[in-house]
């Protein structure tokens, strides 16, 4: 149990010190999207799934903007850069919200 403790503890002391803001950000908005899509998920487990199109427009759309975030960090990240030689962080947040704005038109339709 001690050795959980103490590597947490260098876990987040290495991401409170070597971590930019601009991941920080993209970081705590992934756990509010993940925070939201449990929560939809819990709410559907007790109240039921009358609305079966809400819910599924609902989850469908944490589930997409994770994933485009966590694209998003991945490509922004300044470590990865090499692998990423053409793409500037400004144009994968335009991708960002490009392919965000698609997603939810597909939901608002799914919504009928």
């Amino acid at each position: 149990m001690n050795d959980i403790k103490t590597a947490a503890n260098s876990l987040l002391t290495a991401y409170f010190k070597d971590t930019p803001k601009s991941l920080k950000l993209i970081d705590s908005y992934m756990v509010y999207v993940l925070l939201t899509g449990i929560i939809q998920f819990v709410y559907v487990v007790i109240a039921g799934t009358f609305p079966n199109n809400a819910f599924l427009a609902g989850f469908i759309s944490t589930v997409a903007s994770f994933v485009l975030a966590a694209n998003l960090r991945i490509q922004t990240n300044p470590k990865n850069a090499s692998q990423f030689p053409t793409t500037s962080p400004e144009r994968a947040f335009a991708d960002f919200l490009a392919c965000n704005v698609v997603v939810h038109f597909a939901v608002a339709n799914f919504l009928g």
